[in-house]
């Protein structure tokens, strides 16, 4: 391994539940760490489902694994063993370190092999999965799930969260003693004020003075989309005028529709189009708690846009409160509504939090950031063959 941020010679086997197949920001933060390391000059293997037509081409060599749908939510696939195939092609590359990106049974399976063979293992957390049971009416399950979890990061020798916040949400739930900052970039040239269009708002129907409270993110419930609503139902019930715009495709699309019959859907965007949909908002609405890092909260920053989020991990490493945006606490939907009509009525307070946002985003650079991951994995190497 060279000095000076080289990697030459170290690989690196991934193993990720969602590497391509279904796109979102956790994956796609997998895929930028990739390419950089092989920049670097690492080797590195992904370990990851396979799917007929992945949502993207996928960076680097990716091995498929075995993986069952997931229940209720077919788009998603859950890893369920480490098979002989892949055994013997893990085996052949003979890596210097693993790096797991999700708790599932082919993770469990890797980790084991890897201890066996006193090989440094290093968990990157991408979300809150105790949470998620919360939208499905099981809250009663997240002291398990929490349980389950916690066993399974401290057989890992670090974990990385993608926020301070994240970080110390895992300090309090015990889940390692080694907890490292992998944080996230912005394409900045995608995500800024710039790419605002009066034209492609009038092409959806939106004039140019209508003030439009957006969100864009995959249409899923555990994003908040029903404190969203409920929070859009009191601004319209106090008079305030205003659009709601949604960018983003999911299970829960239908649902939202209904639910907001007169919001704007502009469906999936991807690339320069999102992020003209994203500057040509005037107000991001995102009620979130599930995030660790909050992807959709520093794109939107670095468009310029006042950001109104849950007062939740990820969000709160990003938005300065009363600065750049309102951290309101999960589910008060009447602190939500009051924080949204402050920036529908006053166009200077929208200006200025939004141009402190876009200062703020300035600071995230992808290479730094990726970096930090490369400097544990050889942290983690040295310390391992430091005990043997």
């Amino acid at each position: 391994m060279a000095a000076s941020g080289r990697l030459d010679g170290l690989r690196i086997a991934l193993f990720s539940g969602n590497y391509n197949y279904v796109r979102d920001g956790a994956n796609q933060a997998l895929n930028r760490l990739v390419g950089y390391l092989l920049r670097q000059g690492a080797q590195v293997r992904v370990y990851s489902p396979k799917v007929e037509t992945p949502a993207f081409e996928p960076t680097g060599t990716l091995i498929g694994i075995p993986a069952l749908a997931v229940p209720g939510r077919g788009e998603y696939r859950v890893p369920i063993a480490l098979s002989p195939r892949v055994r013997r092609d893990l085996a052949a590359f003979d890596p210097h370190v693993v790096h797991v990106s999700s708790p599932d049974v082919a993770a469990h399976r890797v980790v084991t092999w890897a201890r066996r063979r006193r090989l440094p293992v290093l968990a990157s957390v991408h979300t809150r999965f105790e949470t998620y049971f919360r939208y499905y009416n099981m809250a009663w399950l997240e002291p398990v799930i929490e349980a389950m979890l916690r066993r399974f990061y401290r057989r890992c020798d670090a974990l990385v969260a993608p926020s301070e916040s994240m970080a110390q949400v895992l300090r309090e739930q015990r889940m390692n003693y080694d907890i490292g900052i992998w944080s996230r970039g912005v394409d900045r040239e995608i995500f800024t004020p710039e790419r605002r269009s009066l034209e492609w708002r009038r092409s959806l129907g939106l004039a140019d003075d209508d003030v439009v409270i957006g969100i864009f993110s995959r249409l899923v419930m555990e994003k908040g989309l029903d404190v969203f609503s409920d929070a859009i139902d009191e601004l319209k019930s106090k008079g305030a005028k205003f659009r709601v715009l949604v960018i983003g495709e999911g299970p829960a699309r239908e649902w939202l529709e209904t639910r907001l019959p007169d919001a704007v859907f502009a469906g999936f965007l991807s690339g320069a189009d999102l992020g003209k949909g994203v500057a040509s908002m005037d107000v991001l609405f995102f009620p979130s708690v599930t995030e660790t890092f909050g992807n959709v909260t520093l794109e939107a920053m670095a468009c310029g846009l006042p950001v109104v989020a849950s007062a939740a991990t990820g969000s709160q490493s990003l938005v300065d409160d009363h600065v750049s945006g309102r951290l309101i606490t999960p589910g008060a939907v009447h602190q939500f509504a009051e924080a949204l009509r402050a920036y529908v009525e006053n166009p200077d307070l929208r200006a200025q939090h939004g141009a402190a946002g876009e200062r703020r985003a300035q600071e995230f650079s992808w290479d730094r950031i990726n970096q930090a991951v490369a400097d544990t994995y050889v942290r983690l190497v040295r310390q391992k063959r430091t005990r043997r």
